[in-house]
């Protein structure tokens, strides 16, 4: 077995000396990846369908290195009966088996698309995919709005943090029928609210590889409707907020990068994101 694959990480797949079939992810160190591989082996361990890690992070050159046992099969999951709540109910489990936040080494900072509480001047964090300040490249105006409301609503949000699974995307997930087989992307672990967690992946869970790709309202009502379920308790009014504004935050994140790299916003999102930061208060 021999593959590379480059995006935010080089990742190389290997057979090893024993036949035992290995990846190797490369990058540049960042505090928070020990933190992130902390929770990733604490979900092997407790049963939760994720690679073993096996050695790292470590140098290599001028990056940071882990290594994983790579996990072959599994399929997206196709659309059709139980697609939404199949999602959600993944997500809950993961939760519900993560290690507590105090038990973890830092997670902080946490990638852009769910940074909203950064420090930059100006409403967007800088992205870790392009070489560009968002904030430099003003407009359009209904986008960056929607950042500042998001962040004021977010702000407000007095819930304890969790940890959880930051992107969420029906891409780094694959499935034997209906059964979880395995999650990918562990550098994208964070920790915040449950509800921001859940409106984060309400967003974006339906996305399989197609660029600009994210799930609709109507989906996203299903997904925290599914999650409600899967935890065994309703949300508060102020978590349902959360949830939608960490939503918004993340389709108008995207959206941001589109325009700088050139784009033009999908059609209606203007309406959509407008109809997330109606439901999240903000």
């Amino acid at each position: 077995m021999h593959f590379q694959q480059a995006h935010l990480s080089v990742v190389t797949g290997l057979r090893l000396a024993d036949g035992r079939n290995v990846v190797i992810k490369a990058r540049p160190a960042m505090a928070r990846q020990r933190g992130c591989l902390d929770v990733q082996r604490h979900l092997w361990r407790a049963g939760f369908p994720c690679p073993q890690p096996l050695a790292g992070p470590a140098p290599l050159g001028a990056l940071d290195a882990m290594a994983e046992a790579f996990v072959s099969g599994g399929t997206q999951l196709a659309p059709g009966p139980g697609f939404v709540s199949s999602f959600a109910a993944a997500l809950a489990g993961l939760i519900r088996l993560a290690p507590p936040v105090p038990a973890v080494s830092t997670l902080e900072p946490p990638p852009p698309w769910c940074y909203w509480d950064h420090h930059e001047d100006g409403p967007w964090p800088w992205p870790d995919d392009m070489d560009a300040d968002l904030n430099a490249q003003p407009g359009p105006a209904w986008l960056d709005d929607a950042a500042i409301r998001v962040r004021a609503r977010l702000e407000r949000c007095a819930e304890p943090p969790v940890i959880g699974h930051s992107d969420w995307e029906s891409q780094n997930i694959r499935w034997h029928r209906r059964r979880l087989h395995v999650v990918h992307d562990w550098d994208s672990v964070i920790s915040t609210p449950e509800a921001a967690i859940a409106g984060l992946a309400a967003a974006v869970f339906a996305a399989s590889g197609d660029p600009g790709e994210h799930a609709t309202v109507a989906q996203g009502e299903q997904f925290l409707a599914g999650y409600e379920r899967a935890r065994g308790r309703p949300w508060t009014g102020d978590e349902r907020e959360v949830a939608w504004a960490a939503g918004a935050w993340v389709t108008a994140f995207n959206a941001k990068k589109d325009t700088v790299r050139g784009g033009q916003p999908a059609r209606g999102l203007v309406g959509e994101i407008a109809d997330r930061l109606r439901r999240a208060r903000a």
